[in-house]
């Protein structure tokens, strides 16, 4: 494929002929010298993968959003004049998946894998090292995310979401029940909560573990209502895919002495819209609940009316998501599995313009895995139109926080589901790096 040369490409390679063969042809075909070899810009192999079709937590939006992004990129004369080329692997949520994975991106040559979901760090992250593959804009649901010296984070990962949603729940919770998995990044969750409610001298929420591919959730829920008490109690769930599954058995709970239920009209208790079940608040954070749990459950009329909502990014109407619709409507338009308001898709952008800015201020013929995450590690500054903050993951910028040190965007945005879309509760972002690093 014949790819453009830039300005300053073009300009060294005229002077070089001017003085070394003056009166030959200057250019043929792809912009190559006559007789000469190479020219031209190498392709650029990058790797998204997710788990689909689990039983678990499926992220298919990322892959095919990544397969998008590059349609586009690709139309427009590839990224500094180099094809992206885009594998796309799934991760099965396993960690042999994930494994594989990786060592099928180090056979492909792969440059970085980019905006892809995995809870196996570990499974993933070792053979990525070994090859020297930075790992970009991963979804942030795996420790080994904020650990590795070859990942560059985009968000604050789970770690700031359960931090910030504490802090969004203490003002109007008297008592908080947590429901998360009970996997080992599961137990890290109830002491990031409690440290966001501790900021407003809460006390700490009740801790209830629950498996992450469960088919109900009745005991579980029973409990977290009991433990949360009726008067100004919350119940948030974090169990990714299954959270709706959790809170549909919450909503089927019976009526306990002196509770009111009204299954009716979609478990609204204290009245409909008001994000309470029972008299108790339900609540939870981008990636359990999106947008597109709002919309299959009823949108208006859904359960999670009312809810709070704690995310990394502005709320999905926002204008800074314009350029990501724009590149979807002409792009994936066919495509249902790219919702512009999932945030694994919107993840997914977020880690692709970090790419595109790294390759594009390299200035390279060809790009290597080294040479992107040097450029990252001496300081590259990123500029995501608003969507984060500025990122940039030089030492000075990584936050540090025990268990997650390479956080450097620990900004999250609280939201609230009002008829039937989530919209900011607070407006701009809200800074939690403090109340992560207070974390135990």
């Amino acid at each position: 494929m014949c790819m453009p040369m830039t300005g300053r490409r073009l300009t060294s390679l005229l002077a070089y002929v001017t003085t070394a063969a003056t009166g030959a042809s200057l250019l043929t075909g792809c912009g190559v010298l006559p007789g000469a070899t190479g020219g031209s810009r190498e392709p650029v192999t990058v790797m998204t993968w997710a788990p689909d079709q689990t039983r678990a937590t499926n992220m298919p939006g990322m892959p095919a959003m990544a397969q998008a992004y590059a349609r586009w990129v690709n139309a427009q004369g590839g990224i500094d004049g180099h094809e992206l080329r885009v594998l796309t692997c799934n991760e099965q949520n396993t960690s042999a998946g994930a494994s594989d994975c990786a060592r099928r991106a180090v056979r492909e040559n792969a440059v970085a894998v980019v905006g892809s979901y995995s809870q196996n760090g570990r499974a993933f992250m070792a053979p990525l090292e070994a090859a020297g593959i930075p790992y970009i804009g991963g979804y942030g649901i795996s420790e080994d995310e904020f650990t590795s010296p070859l990942s560059y984070p985009v968000n604050g990962g789970q770690a700031s979401l359960i931090a910030g949603h504490g802090m969004q729940l203490a003002a109007s919770c008297r008592k908080v029940s947590l429901v998360r998995p009970d996997t080992i990044a599961g137990d890290k969750l109830p002491g990031l909560l409690n440290s966001g409610l501790r900021k407003a001298s809460h006390r700490s929420a009740t801790d209830i573990p629950a498996l992450e591919d469960a088919a109900e959730y009745s005991h579980q829920a029973d409990r977290a209502r009991d433990q949360a008490g009726r008067e100004d109690g919350c119940v948030t769930a974090v169990l990714g895919e299954r959270t709706q599954t959790f809170f549909d058995s919450f909503r089927r709970l019976p009526e306990s002495d002196g509770g009111r239920r009204d299954g009716a009209k979609g478990g609204a208790g204290d009245g409909e819209g008001d994000g309470k079940e029972g008299g108790v608040r339900i609540s939870s954070v981008l990636g359990s609940v999106g947008q597109p749990v709002i919309d299959r459950t009823g949108g208006a009329h859904s359960p999670f009316e009312g809810a709070y909502v704690t995310g990394w990014y502005p709320e999905a109407g926002d204008k800074s998501w314009a350029p990501m619709r724009k590149v979807i409507q002409e792009h994936a338009f066919a495509d249902n599995r790219v919702d512009p308001a999932d945030a694994g898709v919107q993840t997914t952008w977020i880690a692709y313009t970090v790419l595109r800015e790294v390759v594009e201020s390299l200035d390279k013929d060809r790009v290597t895995a080294a040479q992107i995450s040097h450029a990252l590690d001496r300081g590259a500054r990123i500029d995501t139109g608003g969507l984060t903050p500025v990122l940039r993951w030089k030492y000075e910028d990584l936050l540090g926080a025990p268990g997650f040190p390479r956080i450097v965007n620990h900004e999250v945005t609280f939201q609230v589901v009002r008829q039937g879309r989530l919209v900011a509760q607070k407006p701009g972002f809200v800074d939690v790096g403090e109340t992560v690093l207070s974390a135990p």
